[in-house]
């Protein structure tokens, strides 16, 4: 029996809407700067809160739908729109020239429509059922983002959401993967998108003594590995990429950011939110995303780490990556975008691994800002304060969820392709 070759996946377009930018240009270039996102929180009083402070989305407008279709859209879903709109633009594909049943929509949504939640809320409480918006329900579904930009676009593959807390951003991308690998789709749009700074869902978070309450200082609250850190600073926004079969994109004249290798996913089965303090699950996923990518631990140049700034998170992710790598963890760059952004959770796997791909693209590491005070029990490189230059040939891309959710993103540097005397494509 003759097996078949999975195509080879890459990703040829990039969308960013992020507490530094509402694109790709200006988000990485405050990155690359270290610019932090987070300062008091200005969308709601915060005066009754033990933390009031997170990295929003400024100035932001969704300007590729008209005012009638935006507002019957929760932010998390304009995010998305905003985008996938980029990403599809970046990527030069006509869609009106491709088959549109074979080009599919995933995008993860950790909570989803908790905005709407509570405004329609008071409004039964205030006014009673009757003043309930019909569409609360199309707003705050977790799913609706992946069936509205599939409306606004007009694409029929596969839609849903995966939904897996903080991973549920790389988790959209690793279906993506397979779709394509499995050539039922040529192209898929994936990615992640949240929006969940409102007062239930900061009340919810600092109840659970999660977040950080560095109220004197928002922009260094963030501060992954440091020794210092007492707790993650939210954030929103949406990351969404085009990914399709190299031999689609080449056909096509795409210009190729990178090869996505292989993923892992795997479970701590621990804690609903705690993370297994020996690392176990993380590392588990790690080592399988290795597997799938068939690379050895001492290639990996880089890791875009999942890095939230809460104490067990940071010291049970360094473990991980000691026991997945072994003394080659103490020569891989490690850097938490969490430093800057804030935490944008069910976004934050995709808006990260975006970041990991320009960083693999353009031979830059962002830097963990706010590293002041090192941690004996986190002691690896964690490109502090400053970006680096750095030769990056294979990235990975960590992301942990509540619930024990784990899940590592592997990508390649894309190199130049020539044509063969036979008129195929080699590297």
């Amino acid at each position: 029996m003759t097996m078949i070759e999975k195509p080879e996946v890459v990703v040829t377009g990039m969308g960013l809407v992020t507490p530094l930018g509402n694109d790709v240009p200006s988000t990485w270039k405050n990155l690359v700067d270290g610019k932090s996102g987070a300062g008091l929180i200005q969308d709601f009083d915060t005066t009754k809160f033990s933390t009031r402070i997170a990295a929003e989305v400024k100035n932001f407008t969704v300007d590729v739908v008209d005012s009638k279709a935006a507002r019957r859209m929760d932010r998390f879903v304009q995010f998305a729109i905003k985008a996938a709109h980029e990403a599809i633009v970046d990527s030069g594909i006509s869609l009106e020239s491709e088959d549109k049943n074979r080009i599919g929509v995933i995008i993860g949504a950790g909570i989803g429509g908790l905005r709407v939640i509570e405004q329609q809320y008071s409004n039964l409480q205030n006014s009673g059922p009757s003043r309930v918006s019909p569409l609360l329900i199309p707003m705050l579904i977790p799913d609706i983002a992946a069936g509205q930009v599939a409306i606004t676009f007009g694409l029929r593959g596969p839609n849903f959401a995966t939904v897996s807390a903080c991973a549920s951003g790389a988790h959209a991308i690793a279906v993506a993967c397979e779709l394509i690998r499995s050539r039922k789709m040529d192209v898929v749009i994936a990615g992640g998108t949240e929006s969940c700074i409102t007062p239930l869902g900061l009340a919810g978070f600092c109840s659970m003594k999660a977040l950080s309450e560095r109220n004197h200082e928002p922009e260094k609250a963030s501060r992954p590995f440091d020794a210092g850190r007492d707790g993650f600073v939210m954030g929103e926004g949406s990351g969404i990429v085009v990914m399709e079969s190299m031999e689609h994109a080449i056909a096509r004249g795409a210009r190729i950011y990178a090869k996505m290798l292989g993923y892992g996913m795997s479970c701590d089965a621990y804690h609903i939110t705690a993370p297994d303090p020996s690392g176990a699950g993380s590392a588990l996923c790690m080592e399988f995303a290795l597997e799938d990518a068939n690379i050895l631990p001492e290639q990996v140049d880089y890791i875009n780490a999942h890095g939230t700034s809460t104490p067990l998170n940071d010291k049970s992710e360094t473990l991980a990556i000691k026991k997945v790598l072994g003394e080659h963890a103490y020569k891989v760059a490690i850097s938490s975008n969490k430093s800057m952004i804030g935490h944008l959770l069910g976004a934050a796997g995709a808006v990260e691994f975006i970041i990991t791909i320009l960083s693999t693209y353009h031979g830059t590491i962002p830097p963990t800002i706010n590293y002041e005070v090192p941690d004996p029990e986190c002691d690896l490189d964690y490109v502090p304060n400053v970006a680096r230059k750095a030769s990056i040939e294979i990235s990975l891309s960590n992301s942990f969820g509540f619930g024990g959710h784990n899940i590592c993103l592997c990508v390649q540097k894309y190199k130049n392709i020539k044509r063969n005397k036979n008129g195929l494509f080699f590297e």
